[in-house]
Formats: structure tokens, C-alpha cells, sequence
């Protein structure tokens, strides 16, 4: 599926894009490149693409605006977001927005031709997944059926979860999943859809964040042939294809008033009318939605309907992020693990003491998509049977310290030495320079110019600071 789709990248830096076109038109693609957002959205506009890569900080527009842009226009488009270790916790916001995946600079090129066909293969195609299950996946008899793969932490968190899962399951309960991004939302629904009495029809999922607000009532609804400018023949909502099954609403919170009032007529009279038409279809769906932020408060805000809101909270889970679960971070890790074993056709044993330490204590703001990408990029690299510590991002390994004392990566090292306590104004101004000097060469990967142009100083005084302050850094 990959050989002959068509990539736009979008970076600003031209040696990068040369070199990244260059490796993807050896694997067969049709690549082309521009050096701004606006380009790149021009570029969206008037050709076909299969999908972006844009980095996220771009010099004419931010990154999250242009991903909203390309959204709006061109739904369908998976984007893969490029962004430094300082940037992850954007990425994630961008995941939120509807970008399918992020990957960090520098980019490691196995990794990024993964995730681009993954992507490719992922059929985001008009942002509806529809999925057959089959019953039982909590049962004990069969842990994987139909994709669906059953991890159950050791948490207190995570036994309550599942406990809800299947208190709700065989009832027809409307069900709010309120969590953070990453935390497996949908893979809660997915879980009580298996479970229920509907497990052998439709399970259909609908990421709202990426509708506009004609999309959003056309793809619930329907519409007939010319109701609106584009609607060039019949549709079927997904609230139709969805009968007698479940309806998966991903981030609701996003949908506008307007089609809130659809959806509230829709649950309330089982049944709706498609755009354009005058005749009401009867429909029998459950609906479970899954919001990252309290609709409770929304609603007090008055950016969701009261009533909406009160007819889908017939029963809520509260997916707590993977930083409040303990040691379940270390049995989804495994997990990944598993599967990148399986993707990767590789044998890695497991993780290294060390790593397993720096996972416990990391905040994992990306949640369980997170842990997915560290581990399948450090399965890519490991070579050896266990997975070390040289192989994970930094931004993992050094999260919340403000001094280094050796940091060393595949082939790179950086040695500072300590410093006594400032006794003086000077020695304190000294202090915080140096300190600022080594975070910075660590956020920008020891790229001397970059780190330069951050602390708004010439490369020849980086050099002389670094020699002050006895910052060595030298070539592994």
C-alpha cells in the first residue's frame, strides 16, 4: 500500500527535507516538499496527498493551527506530526486535534517509515472505524479475539475499571469515558461493546475533534443528494449503520450546539432524519462517548447542553492517567513490548533494571499511546536481548532534573562537572548561566548552532561559556 503514495512534508529546514525525500523516494513514494505551513496547506488544497509529515514548529504559522486547518479541509488526511523531546507534550495535544501519530527529531528513518505505513494502512478514510467483536474478551478462555487484547493492571485503579466494564456491559446504559489523551477511551468502549448483548453487530467509532460542523451532522445523520454544496449523492449516517449495535463518540465535547441538539433529539426519539430530508428513520443504537475534559464543567461554562448532558451520564468511568496507576505502567509496558516484538519481527526479552526504575518515575504525559511509541522505537534500536537505557528518548531519562552529570546516548556524551553552592550574587548568576546552557544543549540534542540561537548568543561564546563552566562535550 505504501509504494506510490503520495507524501507532503513540511519542515523548514531544507537539509532535513532533502534528506528525508531522498530516503522516501528510495522506498518508492511520491514526495514532495515545502518550507512553510503555508505552503504546505496550499499544497493540501489544490493536490492529493495520503498523507503529511509536518514538523510542528514552523517559522510563518503555529503547528497546531495548521494541523486544525488541513483538518478542517481535508478530514480524511492522516498527518504525522515531526516535533523535538521538548515538544511531546504539544505532540500530544496535537493528538488530541486529530494528528494519527508523532515522532521526535532527530528522526530515526525506520521509525518513520513504520508509522507511515501504519497510517497508510490504518484506513482513517472518512474518520469512522467500524469494528466486529465478538463476546467475552474479559473472559480468561480467550484474552484476544476479534483485535481486541486484554490487559488488566494490578492497580486498584485498574480492577475498578474493568469491575465497571462489566457492571455496564450488558445493559443498554449510555456511558461517559472521562480521561486524559492516550489513556484508552476507546479501548474501554470497545471492551463493553464486546461484552454486551450487541457484540455481534456494529461497533462504530466517531472521532468528533476532526468533524466541522456540516461533517459532523452529515456523518451522524446522512444527507440526501444536493441538501449542500457538495453533496453530490445520498449518504448514510453512521447512527443507520450503526443499528442495533454501538456508537463510539470520540471527544463530544467538540461537537457544536446545534448538532448537540440532533444528537439529544436522535437518543431521546430513536430515531433521526437525515440533512435534506423529511422522513425520520427509526434507529436502534447505544451511544458511549469519551471526552478529556469534565462535561460537568463544561456545562457550567455553557459550552455543552444541560439536558445532552444529563441523558448521556447514565453511567460514567473515570480512566485515571497511567502516572496515578503505579506499577501498571510496567505491565503495559511488557505489553507493547509483545506487540513490537510481533510488528518489529524481533525477539527483545524485556526491559534492563535501570529502565524499568526511569518508567516508574516518569510522568508519561502522553499516557498508554506513550508508552506505545517508547517502546516499539526502543525495540527498533535495542540489538541486544534487553532494553537499555541508551535507547529511550531523554526527555525520559532526565524529566524534572536541572543538572547533569553524565548523560550518554548511542553516540553522544556530555560530562559537567559540580559546582559548590553560590555564596554571592555572582557565583549565583554563574550557576543559573550554566545551568541554562546544559538544559538547553540537552533539549536541542547537543546541536551547538540550535542551542546558540536559543540562548540568543554566537556559537563562538557557546563555546567560550561551555569552557568557562566546564561543560565538555565531545564525540563518542
Amino acid at each position: 500500500m505504501s509504494k506510490g503514495s503520495k507524501v507532503l512534508i513540511i519542515d523548514d529546514d531544507p537539509t532535513f527535507c532533502t534528506m528525508l525525500k531522498g530516503f522516501l523516494l528510495k522506498k518508492e513514494f511520491d514526495v514532495e516538499a515545502v518550507f512553510s505551513g503555508t505552503e504546505g496547506l496550499n499544497e493540501v488544497q489544490k493536490n492529493k496527498y495520503d498523507i503529511v509529515l509536518s514538523d510542528f514548529r514552523l517559522p510563518d504559522v503555529n503547528g497546531l493551527d495548521l494541523l486544525q486547518s488541513i483538518r478542517q479541509d481535508k478530514p480524511a488526511l492522516p498527518v504525522i506530526i515531526m516535533t523535538s523531546y521538548a515538544d511531546i507534550r504539544i505532540a500530544v495535544q496535537a493528538m488530541k486535534m486529530g494528528a494519527f501519530e508523532y515522532v521526535t527529531k532527530p528522526v530515526n528513518p525506520d521509525e518513520i517509515l513504520l508509522t507511515i505505513k501504519n497510517a497508510l494502512n490504518a484506513k482513517v478514510g472518512d474518520n469512522v472505524a467500524v469494528t466486529k467483536t465478538t463476546p467475552s474478551p474479559l473472559s480468561n478462555k480467550n484474552k484476544k479475539q476479534s483485535g481486541l487484547i486484554y490487559v488488566e493492571g494490578s492497580s486498584d485503579q485498574s480492577t475498578k475499571i474493568h469491575d465497571h466494564i462489566r457492571l455496564v456491559s450488558p445493559t443498554n446504559i449510555s456511558v461517559i469515558i472521562q480521561g486524559e489523551s492516550g489513556t484508552g477511551k476507546e479501548y474501554v468502549a470497545k471492551m463493553i461493546h464486546a461484552n454486551s448483548k450487541r457484540s455481534e453487530n456494529p461497533f462504530i467509532s466517531i472521532d468528533c475533534g476532526a468533524l466541522s460542523k456540516e461533517l459532523a451532522a452529515s456523518e451522524l445523520f446522512g444527507h440526501v443528494k444536493g441538501s449542500f454544496t457538495g453533496a453530490i449523492h445520498d449518504k448514510t449516517g453512521q447512527f443507520v449503520a450503526a443499528d442495533g449495535g454501538t456508537l463510539f463518540l470520540d471527544e463530544i465535547g467538540n461537537l457544536t450546539y446545534d448538532v448537540q441538539v440532533q444528537l439529544l433529539r436522535a437518543i431521546q426519539e430513536r430515531r433521526i432524519r437525515k440533512i435534506g430530508g423529511n422522513q425520520d428513520v427509526e434507529v436502534n443504537v447505544r451511544i458511549i462517548v469519551a471526552t478529556n475534559e469534565d462535561l460537568g464543567e463544561a456545562v457550567k461554562r455553557g459550552a455543552f447542553r444541560e439536558d445532552l448532558y444529563h441523558r448521556l451520564n447514565e453511567f460514567k468511568i473515570l480512566v485515571p492517567a497511567l502516572r496515578e496507576r503505579g506499577d501498571d505502567i510496567i505491565v503495559f509496558a511488557q505489553h507493547f513490548l509483545d506487540l513490537a516484538n510481533s510488528e518489529l519481527e524481533k525477539d527483545i526479552a524485556g526491559f534492563d533494571a535501570e529502565v524499568l526504575s526511569i518508567f516508574r518515575k516518569y510522568s508519561w504525559p502522553g499516557n498508554l499511546r506513550e508508552v506505545r511509541n517508547i517502546v516499539r522505537r526502543s525495540v527498533l534500536l535495542t540489538q541486544g536481548n534487553y532494553i537499555q537505557k541508551e535507547t529511550l528518548p531523554y526527555e525520559i531519562v532526565f524529566e524534572n532534573r536541572t543538572d547533569v552529570a553524565a548523560h550518554t546516548t548511542n553516540n553522544q556524551s556530555m560530562q559537567t562537572v559540580q559546582t559548590e553552592a553560590p555564596t554571592d550574587l555572582k557565583s549565583l548568576a554563574e550557576k543559573t548561566e550554566r545551568e541554562m546552557i546544559i538544559n538547553t544543549l540537552i533539549k536541542v540534542n547537543y546541536n551547538k548552532s540550535k542551542a546558540a540561537t536559543i540562548l540568543k548568543i554566537d556559537r563562538k561564546t557557546l563555546y567560550n561559556k561551555m569552557k568557562q563552566y566546564k561543560i565538555l562535550h565531545s564525540e563518542g
